[in-house]
């Protein structure tokens, strides 16, 4: 059984896609929020020419992907 990089915080299932990240189980919506590998501050999300990256801008930098650390949090806590 391969573990899914979009789980649920509370109960570990799969989060759904409903225009938003959802569990099934919880009936929760979630936001996928990434923080800075260095400082840890939630990072800027940056859409463009169908590529996505991620700005600090404690840093001012741009951050690689593999090295963000990702949390699901309830809308009203991001």
């Amino acid at each position: 059984m391969s573990q899914s990089e979009n789980q649920c915080p509370s109960c570990q299932i799969e989060l759904g896609w409903d225009g938003q990240y959802v569990c099934s189980e919880c009936k929760e919506h979630f936001n996928k929020v990434g923080y800075c590998p260095e400082c840890a501050a939630q990072l800027e999300k940056l859409q463009a020419c169908g590529a996505t990256n991620y700005f600090c801008n404690c840093c001012n930098e741009l951050k690689s992907k593999s090295r963000i650390r990702f949390e699901f949090v309830k809308p009203s806590q991001s």
